[in-house]
């Protein structure tokens, strides 16, 4: 694996917790914890020995948002530099969505401008209730364009005009009323039921997960309709013949657990 400097990465139990890493800053991003993530993720997508996938961050916040020193700098670069570098943004956050384990957000503190882009391209996104949230960038002339897929997804077209066009702060309860996160909790409750989502997920075959996973990516960004009727029969006749699929039903036939579960 290799060395990061501004994340950090253990695994145990197969859940893998990604820590950002730069608590001095409330964990604000720059051009390097994005390539990182990004390297990360990859790297996670072929660790077989790993189920589940958790996003926090280490001291007082969960993020941020962009790191000012790095945007400072962005500001100097040409056109085709700062492209490239909102591009990368872009991609880390597209990482996130498509990464073929579950991902779970844990916030805490504050998840300002672009954190709210990585907390919103997880699959379950859980927060304290005493955290802070704001779409920030309005704020200083600018918009949440790299976030706004994932934000949109969650939020809604109307809901995401209400906290991109406001650039209000809010805490952990409204982000839920939101739809922003999956749900807000007091102290140590957010623990507790990430815990239980995990020993919940894990009865769930491996491999069965990762292509629900795409098969909800393809009919909500992919395909249309028509198209999805010989998708989803080939995706279903496929996984039925599969060593996992075949275990899970002879494991349910037989009323024994299936060879993942523990």
């Amino acid at each position: 694996m290799k060395q990061y400097t501004t994340i950090e990465f253990e695994i145990k139990e197969e859940v893998g917790t990604i820590w950002l890493n730069r608590p001095k800053i409330h964990n604000a991003f720059n051009e390097v914890m994005i390539s990182e993530l990004i390297s990360i993720f990859e790297e996670i997508n072929e660790m077989e020995d790993i189920r589940v996938i958790i996003l926090r961050g280490r001291g007082k916040s969960f993020c941020a948002g962009a790191d000012l020193n790095w945007m400072r700098n962005v500001a100097k670069y040409s056109y085709e530099d700062n492209y490239k570098e909102s591009l990368n943004l872009s991609i880390c956050f597209h990482k996130i969505y498509t990464c073929p384990k579950p991902t779970i957000a844990m916030v805490h503190g504050a998840a300002i401008g672009g954190a709210n882009g990585l907390l919103a391209a997880c699959d379950f996104a859980y927060a304290d209730n005493n955290a802070t949230f704001s779409l920030s960038e309005v704020k200083i002339g600018i918009v949440p364009a790299c976030i706004s897929p994932y934000v949109t997804k969650r939020v809604s077209e109307y809901g995401s005009k209400e906290l991109m066009l406001t650039g209000k702060r809010f805490k952990g309860p409204e982000a839920e009323h939101h739809r922003l996160i999956n749900k807000s909790f007091e102290g140590e409750q957010m623990q507790a039921h990430v815990d239980e989502l995990i020993e919940l997920l894990k009865t769930s075959g491996p491999k069965a997960i990762s292509h629900c996973k795409n098969l909800l990516y393809d009919i909500n960004n992919a395909l249309n309709l028509d198209d999805a009727i010989a998708y989803t029969a080939k995706m279903i006749a496929d996984i039925r013949a599969s060593d996992e699929g075949q275990e899970g039903m002879a494991a349910f036939l037989e009323k024994r657990k299936p060879n993942w579960v523990e």
